[in-house]
């Protein structure tokens, strides 16, 4: 096996182990809701999940800001600036956190105006929300860690980190569902403890192995004006960047609820199909910050140029095995998700399109991961932000003529635009930079 591969795969497989982990979490949580002997605890843990993943989705920009920088910092041997920029993540995760403690009260006033929860979901929602958002200072400060290790070239510790916080939470909340006898209030506190266990042994991992470098940190470096503005700068870019992606997720979901409940389930568990496909991208997303980042900032433009290409090859292989799989496999797949007859009918008719996802949405992902390691932010900004009219305008075309198919029409087309507006940033404004 080529070198390059090696290193692609020794980063991208614990990523895609970790980001697996990621759903047994919520089916878990479910699980344990599903035998409290009312819907409406399922539905509260629905809509509470809801609202802090579109939240902390927001603030991704955290981890990526960190990734691409620390990379670049590593790549450049500049340890000082590498110490430095996880106090700066760190320090601004938990100002961020403290701002939406303080902010709790309007906050979930506008997250359920926008969802609207039914009246008898909603006071255990807003319980779920209560306890839930004393978690965010451990969650940003995670998304701060994870980001600074992954430009460190390790994403075994975020691994490490993701499977023990779904095990203190799956034994936090069953103890205190099961043992000490609480609700939605036992579900909710297991998961802010499973955030806090998490943070905690990310910072002793993280002591343990990179102890060595607190020599080179300087408290005074750490909010000093120039590097502050270039980090804020990069993160507005990708802040931005995620709006576009969150609205265009949004109308997706609230567009396809238009056509019934049946065609709104068909919706959710094609994407599902997607998010199984997203799963092993990111991994090799993540490869391509932390090996993108580090190249470049070594300046080391022979071995970025192969990365890329290697990085890609992986993407064709991906692409492929997730078409054959879909291809032949994609009506069992969606029976093992539901055994609605009239969804399982009706998904026949709407299969053919997550056969293209992973042809339409490859690119996007490899160039995600590589954009962030050159901190060329605002090309995925431009990118996002071009592509998301894109689908706007393409279902508006569409949907008199096409209704639920001019909404794929549109998806597909969206994930499409993204990868190929960015091969052509790439191509027009970083290519001649690598020379």
């Amino acid at each position: 096996m080529h070198l390059q591969d090696r290193q692609i795969l020794l980063l991208a497989l614990p990523s895609i182990i970790s980001n697996i982990t990621v759903p047994l979490l919520g089916m878990i949580d479910v699980a344990i809701v599903g035998h409290m002997g009312s819907a409406v605890y399922i539905g509260a843990v629905a809509v509470g999940s809801m609202i802090f993943n579109l939240v902390y989705w927001l603030f991704g920009f955290l981890r990526m800001g960190a990734s691409g920088m620390t990379s670049q910092a590593l790549g450049r041997r500049n340890l000082k600036e590498v110490t430095l920029l996880l106090s700066r993540s760190l320090a601004i995760a938990l100002s961020i956190a403290s701002l939406l403690i303080i902010l709790q009260v309007p906050l979930k006033w506008i997250m359920f105006w926008l969802i609207g929860p039914t009246a008898d979901v909603a006071p255990f929602a807003s319980t779920y929300f209560d306890i839930v958002i004393w978690g965010a200072p451990a969650s940003l400060a995670l998304f701060a860690l994870s980001g600074w290790c992954i430009g460190m070239q390790n994403t075994r510790i975020p691994m490490m980190v993701s499977i023990m916080q779904n095990i203190v939470n799956i034994l936090a909340s069953l103890t205190l569902v099961y043992g000490l006898h609480m609700k939605i209030e036992g579900v909710a506190l297991g998961t802010v403890i499973a955030q806090y266990a998490g943070c905690l042994m990310a910072v002793l991992l993280i002591l343990h192995t990179y102890g060595r470098l607190r020599g080179y940190w300087r408290a005074k470096g750490t909010f000093l004006r120039q590097p502050m503005m270039q980090f804020f700068s990069i993160n507005r870019d990708i802040f931005l960047r995620t709006l576009c992606l969150v609205a265009v997720n949004l109308y997706f979901t609230s567009a396809g609820a238009r056509y019934g409940a049946v065609v709104l389930s068909v919706n959710t568990v094609l994407l599902q199909l997607y998010l199984l496909f997203s799963y092993f991208m990111d991994g090799f997303a993540y490869a391509g910050e932390a090996l993108g980042g580090r190249y470049y900032g070594a300046c080391n433009y022979r071995e970025l140029r192969q990365m890329i290409q290697h990085l890609f090859g992986w993407a064709l292989a991906m692409t492929v095995t997730y078409t054959i799989l879909y291809l032949f496999g994609g009506m069992w797949m969606i029976s093992i998700l539901t055994d609605e007859p009239h969804v399982l009918l009706t998904a026949t008719d709407y299969l053919p399109w997550a056969w293209l996802i992973p042809a339409a949405g490859a690119a996007a992902f490899i160039w995600d991961g590589l954009f962030i390691g050159f901190t060329a932010t605002r090309g995925m900004l431009v990118s996002s932000f071009v592509a998301a009219l894109i689908f706007f305008s393409t279902y508006r075309l569409t949907v008199n003529i096409m209704g639920n198919h001019g909404l794929w029409l549109a998806q597909i087309i969206y994930l499409s635009a993204r990868g190929i507006l960015q091969t052509g940033w790439y191509h027009i404004k970083l290519k001649a930079l690598f020379h």
